[in-house]
């Protein structure tokens, strides 16, 4: 049955844990900590607080009030605004149809090490190998793949307020308090390391927050707030389309100046407390050099120090890895409900029709990522200097290419075309008051836009 109707959230606090739950993902998980541990900690901590609230808030503004004022999906609501920005929709709907598949990927990785844990299993998913052992399997990664690309599914075929909003409600107040839990034991760890010297959670939370200078010249300090920057896109889930869709289910009576606010309060503590969880326990038993990028901290040293905790490591990875699955739901069926969303306003679809084939889409895709680690494996350079496989040439190309593609695009159509009243009039237009109506104005039209060429141009490997 074709939907009569846009959809929307019951209030502003659904709308609220959906956008929060779509910005606390992996991203937040193991990219923020990892950074923080490399970029000075405490320091790389200022300058993404201040950033958050100067460049964050202006992009989130913008395209949360462009998705409630046009009614639409990222793929026809730049069109809808303006004619010659159609392609920046296109763009904007072709990058969470990119991280969809690889997504679902890594939210099998976490299926899987979250059984392991449960089951008993947790000193084995610790011993070397484990991680290289399981993705490199032909079958296995692919039918974790299909658990957690049905779970996200599942909820969005349910809808905006039975499926997104409901299990939103649910599922981040649990979220919330297992970070808190995990965060607080995490304070708590002793270790004697080989030197005897006793070294406690304490001490890694010092490397966390207090800022370091050491070796931070101008050159470091700019790559610190590059590095900030590029985080904010995780973060925020801003520049691919996501909060243009759960914008334009925002009602038109809800406080949306006031509803960015809190996004952006819960996004910055998660983030936040994501460090406090990961950073002293790696810094208990590994040390500093122990952190890092990406999977291998979250699927190689964290189980190992959850096995260095004894009889607890397993109850604690358990805990972890439940709480990392809710974390890669909400944000998984975010990226899943902008390509669908996409293609109810585009092309006329029932909801139940555009999830079947977009869900189709993502496992056909997805099933070569997974054999890309085996039968289909290969390497290549890719411009910023990484060695790549499938999984990171997609995640390149999204992330690093089209998502501030995008976002410059956006502050070009707000800042200079629509003019930034656009944006204020609609966040206001319910007689709120715009709290940082001259920072939006400034940051939207000169500083977001030269900061966004700038992280493109490093991305891209001319910087």
């Amino acid at each position: 049955m074709e939907e009569k109707s846009r959809s929307s959230f019951g209030g502003s606090i659904g709308f609220v844990l959906a956008a929060a739950g779509s910005a606390v993902g992996l991203g937040n998980i193991w990219r923020f900590p990892y950074l923080a541990a490399r970029d000075g900690g405490g320091l790389f901590l200022v300058i993404y607080l201040i950033l958050a609230v100067t460049f964050g808030f202006t992009l989130l503004t913008s395209e949360v009030a462009i998705g409630r004022k046009t009614k639409q999906s990222p793929l026809t609501a730049y069109k809808k605004l303006n004619e010659k920005f159609g392609f920046v929709g296109f763009l904007a709907c072709v990058i969470p149809f990119m991280i969809m598949p690889y997504y679902s990927v890594i939210g099998g990785w976490v299926v899987k090490y979250l059984i392991a844990f449960m089951t008993g299993h947790g000193k084995e998913a610790a011993e070397d190998g484990y991680f290289t052992g399981f993705i490199t399997h032909q079958t296995e990664p692919i039918v974790m793949m299909l658990i957690f690309l049905f779970a996200c599914a599942i909820i969005i075929y349910m809808g905006v307020d039975k499926g997104i909003e409901k299990s939103s409600r649910i599922i981040m107040p649990i979220l919330l308090l297992l970070v808190i839990g995990i965060a607080i034991f995490s304070l708590t760890i002793k270790h004697t390391n080989e030197s005897g010297q006793i070294v406690t959670g304490l001490d890694g939370m010092k490397v966390y927050v207090v800022p370091s200078l050491e070796g931070v010249g101008l050159k470091e300090f700019f790559f610190v707030v590059t590095d900030a920057l590029g985080q904010l896109f995780f973060s925020l889930s801003i520049a691919m389309g996501i909060m243009i869709a759960y914008g334009s289910y925002v009602p038109d009576d809800a406080n949306l100046v006031k509803s960015i606010n809190q996004i952006e309060i819960f996004d910055t503590a998660v983030a936040f407390l994501a460090g406090v969880m990961i950073i002293p326990a790696v810094y208990v038993f590994n040390g500093t050099e122990g952190m890092t990028k990406g999977p291998s901290l979250m699927f190689v040293s964290l189980p190992k120090i959850f096995a260095a905790m004894g009889k607890a490591g397993d109850i604690i990875g358990t805990l972890f890895f439940a709480m990392v699955l809710f974390a890669a739901v909400t944000s998984g069926m975010s990226v899943l409900e902008a390509v669908v969303s996409s293609f109810i306003d585009k092309f006329g679809m029932s909801r139940r029709r555009a999830t079947i084939i977009e869900t189709v889409a993502a496992l056909i895709i997805g099933v070569i990522v997974c054999l890309g680690y085996n039968v289909l494996y290969f390497e290549i350079k890719l411009p910023n200097g990484s060695t790549a496989q499938i999984l990171d040439i997609l995640d390149y190309i999204s992330n690093f290419v089209l998502m501030p593609i995008v976002a410059i695009a956006t502050c070009i159509l707000v800042g200079w075309v629509l003019k930034p009243k656009s944006v204020i009039e609609e966040s206001t237009k319910n007689g709120e008051k715009f709290g940082r109506k001259g920072l939006y104005i400034v940051m939207i039209k000169y500083i977001a836009p030269v900061l966004l060429v700038i992280l493109f141009m490093i991305s891209v490997g001319i910087i």
